[in-house]
This record gives structure tokens, C-alpha cells and sequence, in this order.
């Protein structure tokens, strides 16, 4: 006798293939985005063994494990994942997995859009055009990016893509991150005030969590100097915002591309009024062909899990294996 299909609680922001494929494969289980836990009975959730989490910001933490005594995996959908208490998972031998590799070329792609933007100032050029200040005027001359430096801090999968677009511009990369890797050439730093000392260009595809929280600081930014440039495709709680706000009105940097911000979808007013910043709804990923190779591999890893296989993309805290036990 066949065993009844496993129950996938939707949780998050809604994707319709994450929809589409968990019905296919599992019973779905759906509450609203952020809906008190009582709307399920202590049956219902006790029924529930994946979670499928559609994005967002929303915690999965220590509440929600006990709220659902029976889970076994949380397939997350995007690759960072501060938002779920991996250790707790780990401790309670919940596999938690993210959506690594198929989107990195599309947020490099949005990080050298940014830095491009923000250099030559293109909003602001199509802005005055579009006003009609062209017929009475030319546009003021930019920055380049020539002679300019650029510092990576985080040079994992993305920060390695974004490094190589750099090169092909003809400009020299350096990076900041927890080690140093044997395989990489571009000169390191270990600390993060001495990388943006050495460049005018700092572009961060850090992860978020305790570890990265405000690490872009006045320090950092006074470090880049007056030419100095922030791009941040990263996390928003990477950047102290009210002091990069603070330094792009003072003149302490020039300019900020920002694809991401610490309280989604809010953004500091401070931020708003700089016409130095280049301002995106966080789009990094934001692509028909992106998304849906995301959504597939959510679902993707929920089905190897259910049919006794690895998890695919486990992240680093729950690298648990079916074939080792």
C-alpha cells in the first residue's frame, strides 16, 4: 500500500511553481504570511513534515520548530537564509536547504548594472532627459571607471561572479572575507577598514547574520574617501544605513548603488532624499528565467528528501545525509 503523500506547509511570500510543483508532489498545507500559528490545529501541524519557504523575511526560528513537532526539512527559497535559525535545525536534525548557484550570474548582473549606475549616473541622465532639460542643456559630465579599484567583501559564488565582470572592465579587484583563498589571486584583506583604504570601490555580496550585522560602518565609508562608492547586492543589515545616508549628504562618499535594505520593503527616508544613490526594489534575482530555476530546485530538494535521497543543496549547518545513516 502506497504511503500517503508528506504535508508541505506554504510559508512566505506566494510563488506559483513553488505552488504548482508542491501540489504535484505533496499535500499542500497554506497559512497567510504571518498568520498567527493557532489557525492550525495541533493535528494539522502535527500532519506537516516540509516547509516550503517562498522568500521573504519572515523567522523560522525555535517557535515555529515547536509549533510543528513532525517537520523534517525547510526548503528555502533564495540563498540567503539569516532569516531561519539554521542551528536550532541542526540541533533537532531539520535539514534546512537554499537556492545556491542558479541565480548568481543574474545578481553579478544587477551588482555591475548598480556600480555602472551609480558612476555615470544614468538615472539621473535618462531623469533629465525625460524632463526635457536636453533641448536647453547638456547633461553634466560623470565619474568613469577608469582608474578606479574595486574591493569585494565576500567573495563566495556571487562575489566571484561579480569579480570576474570587474576584470573584464579592466579594473583591478581586491576582497575582504573570513579567510583567505588558496585558489583566488586578487590581493586580500583581512580586515574590512584596510580593504576600503586600498580601493574607491567597495561592492558587497556578504551574507547577513550576527557576523555582518552594520559592518559597513562610518569608519568603513570614511576609509573609501571622497571618490568612494557602495554597491550592495548583499543584505541591507550589512550597511549601518543611517550612516552611509549621513555620508552620502556630508560628501564623506561620492555615491551608493543599494539593491537591498535592512527593513524590506522599507526604506529609510534618509536613503530616499540622496539623488547620489541609486535605489533598486531588490531585483537581484528578479528574473523570469531566475526565479523559476529557484522554485524548481525548492521543490526540487523537497522531493529527493521525501524519496529517501541527499537534500541537494543543504545549507552549511545541515548538511545531513540520507546515505549516511
Amino acid at each position: 500500500m502506497k504511503s500517503p503523500a508528506p504535508h508541505v506547509l506554504h510559508y512566505g511570500i506566494p510563488k506559483p511553481l513553488i505552488d504548482v510543483g508542491v501540489a504535484e508532489h505533496f499535500v499542500p498545507v497554506r497559512i497567510p504570511n504571518n498568520t498567527d500559528f493557532s489557525v492550525l490545529s495541533d493535528e494539522e501541524a502535527a500532519a506537516v513534515r516540509a516547509i516550503a519557504a517562498g522568500g521573504g523575511h519572515d523567522s523560522i526560528d525555535k517557535q515555529f520548530f515547536d509549533w510543528l513537532p513532525n517537520l523534517e526539512i525547510v526548503a528555502s527559497f533564495g540563498v540567503g537564509y539569516d532569516h531561519i535559525d539554521a542551528a536550532e535545525a541542526a540541533q533537532r536534525g531539520i535539514v534546512v536547504t537554499h537556492t545556491p548557484d542558479v541565480l548568481t550570474e543574474d545578481v553579478a548582473d544587477i551588482a555591475l548594472a548598480l556600480l555602472l549606475g551609480t558612476v555615470r549616473r544614468t538615472g539621473q541622465a535618462e531623469r533629465f532627459l525625460r524632463a526635457g532639460h536636453w533641448r536647453t542643456g547638456t547633461f553634466p559630465l560623470t565619474l568613469s571607471l577608469r582608474e578606479r579599484s574595486v574591493g569585494i567583501l565576500g567573495l563566495g559564488r556571487i562575489g566571484k561572479a561579480i569579480a570576474r565582470r570587474i576584470e573584464a572592465f579592466g579594473v583591478p579587484v581586491n576582497y575582504c572575507g573570513r579567510r583567505r583563498q588558496a585558489e583566488v589571486t586578487y590581493p586580500y584583506y583581512e580586515d574590512l577598514v584596510a580593504l576600503a583604504g586600498a580601493v574607491d570601490t567597495l561592492i558587497i555580496a556578504a551574507p547577513g547574520g550576527p557576523s555582518t550585522d552594520g559592518l559597513v560602518d562610518r569608519a568603513v565609508l570614511e576609509a573609501l574617501g571622497p571618490n568612494g562608492i557602495v554597491v550592495n547586492v548583499g543584505r541591507g543589515s550589512i550597511i549601518n544605513e543611517a550612516h552611509l545616508a549621513e555620508a552620502l549628504r556630508d560628501g564623506t562618499i561620492v555615491g551608493a548603488g543599494l539593491d537591498v535594505f535592512e527593513h524590506e520593503p522599507q526604506v529609510p527616508e534618509g536613503l530616499l532624499a540622496c539623488e547620489n544613490a541609486v535605489l533598486l526594489p531588490h531585483i537581484g534575482s528578479a528574473s523570469h528565467y531566475t526565479r523559476n530555476a529557484m522554485a524548481r530546485l525548492v521543490v526540487d530538494n523537497l522531493v529527493a528528501w521525501f524519496a529517501g535521497q541527499d537534500p541537494l543543496t543543504p545549507v552549511a549547518e545541515t548538511p545531513f545525509r540520507r546515505s549516511a545513516a
